[in-house]
């Protein structure tokens, strides 16, 4: 015995990740916009796949068929974050939502025809309410189970007046026999029935279905349900998140940082302490500022430990200063500012422990402290990433940020290959900027390398920039490193390791312009 499927309701926001992007970033409808992930086009906008840019495409090539076209990286928090405002709109008139992935949410339809007298009237219902949250495009589809639903609201049309596509209950196994196997999602699946000469949903679900368990095993049976128009999904409705923000409205509005910080710290402590009540801690905030003039300007702020009030004042004038300021006043006069929780924690998880706090707590405290007083950017820590340069490899960022990227980038970046890179052990002392030194041989004249990588001489002096000349002890080398040799701006040049008589070791680089010391090993 298989159960009736249940009829859906799908609401579907095509291009979403292109729109949320283009919304962040402050992009039209007509601009050219792809979202890149991992070197290839995880999602484009209209306005590039009119210029031919497709999913899948390489960034290069993508770029050669759209001159015009934006790159941006392909950030799945901001598609949720974006579509947070939606689902709730949405979940203000049509209770039980589920949300399958931003962009993209189901419910029963059994509760909103009834109460909206018929489906096409509930469909219509949801469609004025995403136009109310400036969601224009947005398509629906009714039958029977999410993935006949799905199909009904995604069937390419011209027209507007298919936004709603309704499918007859019980007609669902007509509806999907014309599409192709492709749609089921599962490629492997899709290219044995095409080699076997089965190519449309309709062929597969006329197969028996016990020789397609025999065959196909249990996906294959759950792909010819999907086929058959026996989706036996059902609609697991979400709980709405409790809310963690604080919003302020300035009226009138403040051009000051110090005014508005001082409007603000009410706010913050309230924040702070209705996380306390629900035992939770903020690791992560989002400061969304909006000005006089309609600009909203919003970022993410990571703490090491967790924010108290005194924290977030601190991240929402770093911010403002940051927005552009003439001494404390601002560039434009704010309206409002909003507060978030974008990650939050169990507060058991930070209790102090049981002989009081840390060390690394009393030096998160200092730090912070010294932040404080000399802003955001100066406290800096270091981390190590991949890279063929030694100073390639330091990334700094402000003291309780990610890395751009996150440590998972940076950890990404140490795993690649990197030919020509140093081999360990890494110097201790990198120079932030190369030092110009002086490698000579015995009749005193400096040491070049030819084409060949031989050295024109053996070096035995060595002098650093506004030093004497000492003996050189040992040396090694040339390391050669070409670095995008194809391009005219590449870099060329070739390492050395040498040691000189005070027992000092020195990575030495010799390139077009002469001999530098980039690091030292102390």
């Amino acid at each position: 015995m298989t159960a009736a499927p249940i009829r859906t309701i799908l609401l579907w926001c095509p291009d979403w990740p292109t729109n949320a992007a283009a919304i962040e970033h402050g992009f039209g409808a007509d601009v050219p916009l792809a979202l890149i992930d991992r070197g290839e086009v995880f999602a484009c906008s209209a306005a590039a796949r009119s210029e031919g840019v497709r999913r899948g495409l390489r960034v290069r090539e993508a770029q050669s068929r759209s001159t015009g076209l934006i790159a941006l990286p392909y950030d799945p928090v901001l598609d949720h974050r974006a579509f947070e405002p939606v689902i709730a709109a949405v979940e203000q008139i049509v209770p039980g939502v589920q949300l399958s992935r931003p962009g993209t949410c189901v419910m029963r339809a059994r509760g909103p025809s009834r109460y909206y007298g018929g489906e096409r009237q509930a469909a219509q219902a949801l469609l004025d309410t995403l136009n109310a949250v400036g969601v224009r495009d947005a398509r629906v589809g009714i039958a029977d189970g999410p993935f006949a639903a799905g199909q009904a609201a995604k069937l390419p049309s011209s027209r507007e007046t298919d936004a709603i596509r309704i499918v007859p209950a019980g007609r669902s196994p007509e509806f999907l026999a014309a599409f192709g196997v492709d749609i089921l999602e599962r490629p492997e699946l899709a290219v044995l029935l095409q080699r076997l000469g089965i190519r449309t949903l309709g062929d597969f679900a006329a197969l028996d279905a016990m020789q397609v368990r025999d065959r196909f095993g249990p996906d294959g049976i759950l792909a010819h349900r999907l086929a058959s128009g026996f989706d036996p999904s059902d609609v697991d409705a979400r709980v709405p998140p409790a809310d963690h923000s604080s919003v302020v409205e300035f009226e009138p509005p403040l051009d000051r940082v110090d005014q508005v910080a001082f409007a603000f710290r009410a706010a913050a402590e309230e924040f702070v302490s209705r996380l306390q009540v629900s035992s939770l801690v903020a690791t992560a905030i989002r400061i969304e500022v909006r000005t006089e003039g309609g600009d909203v300007r919003s970022r993410t702020w990571l703490h090491p430990r967790w924010f108290t009030a005194g924290d977030v004042l601190d991240r929402v004038r770093w911010q403002l200063q940051g927005a552009g300021m003439a001494d404390s006043g601002l560039s434009s006069a704010i309206s409002s500012l909003r507060v978030e929780a974008e990650s939050v924690d169990p507060a058991g998880n930070h209790e102090a422990g049981l002989y009081g706090g840390a060390t690394d707590e009393r030096i998160h405290s200092g730090l912070s402290r010294v932040q404080g007083m000399v802003g955001h950017a100066g406290v800096l820590t270091a981390r190590i990433a991949g890279g063929r340069q030694p100073s390639d490899r330091r990334v700094l960022v402000p003291w309780g940020d990610l890395p751009p990227g996150g440590e998972a980038s940076v950890r990404a970046s140490q795993e690649l290959p990197w030919p020509g890179k140093l081999p360990g052990p890494p110097p201790a002392t990198v120079f932030p900027e190369r030092q110009r030194v002086v490698v000579q041989a015995a009749d005193g004249h400096d040491i070049g390398v030819d084409e060949r990588g031989e050295l024109s001489a053996v070096p035995v002096g060595f002098a650093p920039h506004g030093q004497a000349a000492v003996a050189v002890s040992a040396w090694t080398g040339p390391w050669p490193v070409a670095e995008r040799w194809w391009d005219g701006g590449g870099t060329r040049l070739n390492r050395f390791q040498l040691v000189d008589d005070t027992g000092a070791a020195w990575l030495l680089v010799l390139d077009d312009s002469g001999w530098w010391a980039e690091a030292r090993y102390d």
